[in-house]
């Protein structure tokens, strides 16, 4: 991956294949994340590079994130349950993500129309960042497929280490296991991801 802003933007993040080259997401929509920068720059906000794109930070405290993905590129906010969204312009990630947190863009010229807003919603999260503010934590009842409970039950020690896990994590497994249509591929899927489980990995986590 790369190790600087400037390699970010001439060549993209590095966790595809696509590095460094015209299919790169990064590459496509260079002059919109460009002006994201600027903006986010321009407002006062530290520049640092995190899981290799270009985050930024005040207070000590990360605010915002740009990533580029094929369909378009985004600014994604951190603590985005305290974000009170007075324009209605923040989107979800995903059907399960609780919080809108992110502003999609197919066009640079779309972050020039809505440079005010960005401005705005940037400074108010500025705002909550020097305040120390952080978002209330919601402690949700997971509940596990039958086959997991199963394995568990069969299990002691990834019975131990599954509850050992963040409750992130946890439900990273609950989520990937829910997927499975068929009873047989969430037992795979399970014994498949015993060791990561062991280690305290996540489902998605290398």
């Amino acid at each position: 991956m790369v190790t600087t802003i400037e390699d970010y933007l001439a060549k993209g993040c590095g966790r595809c294949d696509r590095f460094d080259t015209p299919a790169c997401s990064t590459l496509r929509w260079n002059e919109g994340v460009r002006a994201l920068r600027a903006v986010c720059l321009d407002v006062g906000l530290e520049e640092t590079l995190k899981w290799a794109h270009p985050c930024y930070v005040h207070a000590g405290r990360n605010v915002a994130i740009i990533g580029a993905l094929k369909n378009d590129f985004r600014l994604s906010f951190f603590d985005a349950a305290l974000m009170t969204d007075p324009h209605g312009v923040l989107e979800k990630r995903g059907a399960n993500t609780r919080h809108a947190d992110m502003l999609c863009f197919t066009d640079a010229a779309q972050v020039i129309e809505r440079e005010a807003i960005l401005r705005e919603y940037l400074t108010e999260a500025m705002a909550y960042a020097a305040a120390g503010a952080k978002p209330e934590k919601v402690n949700e009842a997971l509940t596990l497929p039958a086959e997991l409970v199963e394995a568990l039950d069969a299990d002691p020690e990834l019975a131990e280490a599954f509850h050992a896990l963040t409750p992130g994590r946890q439900k990273s497994y609950v989520l990937h296991l829910s997927s499975a249509k068929k009873p047989e591929t969430r037992f795979a899927r399970i014994e498949k991801a015993r060791a990561r489980i062991l280690a305290g990995k996540g489902a998605m986590e290398r």
